[in-house]
């Protein structure tokens, strides 16, 4: 059991990391923090516009320096963006300094959570399930790398994943 008392959501978009987080963290009396939010109050630019002017590889150099500012910070609920798994030093922040959760879902219900969202650079294209596959395969293994407890959040509703979670996170 690791003595430090953040708590890090991971998994794919539509997973529901935002969401539950925000539950999560009220129950848990921790502050919730969002890194593609964070990313974007900084920046004074949405995520999309970030990956046309600088790529996704300049997305994840301001993921990964956000990550490290965070995870400095204590007693804080973050959620994360699904690719900040890809870089190892971000892992390896992440399994030091709290514990991870991975929300693990469908890619039926990743497709169905995300079909009408137009902030997401990598689903726009005309096979976003494809995508959502194709990133599943190389991320999954990573997100289960580092995880402290796995957790399916298909057919549940946040706040019932949530409860489930506290439960965990407190024994």
């Amino acid at each position: 059991m690791k003595a430090c008392s953040n708590v890090y959501l991971v998994g794919p978009m539509g997973a529901g990391k935002s969401t539950i987080g925000r539950l999560l963290a009220a129950d848990l009396r921790l502050d919730f923090k969002d890194t593609d939010k964070e990313i974007e109050d900084r920046s004074g630019v949405d995520i999309p516009w970030i990956f046309d002017m600088e790529g996704e590889a300049g997305f994840r150099d301001r993921e990964a320096a956000m990550l490290l500012e965070l995870s400095e910070l204590d007693h804080i609920l973050l959620a994360t963006g699904g690719g900040i798994i890809m870089k190892a030093e971000n892992r390896k922040a992440l399994a030091n300094t709290g514990r991870v959760v991975y929300l693990i879902t469908a890619i039926e219900e990743q497709v169905r959570r995300t079909n009408r969202d137009k902030k997401r650079p990598l689903l726009q294209n005309d096979d976003p399930r494809r995508v959502l596959t194709e990133l599943m395969a190389i991320r999954d293994p990573l997100y289960r790398e580092i995880a402290d407890i796995t957790i399916d959040t298909d057919g549940r509703s946040p706040k019932s994943v949530s409860q489930e979670l506290a439960k965990l996170l407190a024994s």
